[in-house]
């Protein structure tokens, strides 16, 4: 399991690193959930996408990690379900 979490993790830091480097990639997904000030929200959402990522790598921080990421989640889709 812990291997699979590091995987995932440095998958997820990947990606929010993207954002970064591609922005104009990840605004269409994320005008569902911030229709103002999205490319804002693309750079924000890269660096807690970077930050939970690395949380996940590590032995010491995966729990903080895995309750970060899912707090994360459900405050994505509650945005979605708010800007519908």
């Amino acid at each position: 399991m812990a291997k699979l979490s590091r995987i995932f993790g440095v998958l997820l830091a990947g990606t929010g690193a993207a954002h970064f480097a591609a922005p104009s990639a990840f605004e269409p997904l994320s005008e569902a959930a911030f229709p103002e000030d999205t490319r804002q929200w693309v750079y924000r959402n890269g660096a807690t996408e970077v930050a939970l990522g690395l949380a996940l790598v590590s032995d010491r921080t995966r729990k903080a990690g895995v309750a970060g990421l899912l707090a994360y989640t459900g405050w994505l889709a509650s945005r979605v379900m708010v800007n519908r």
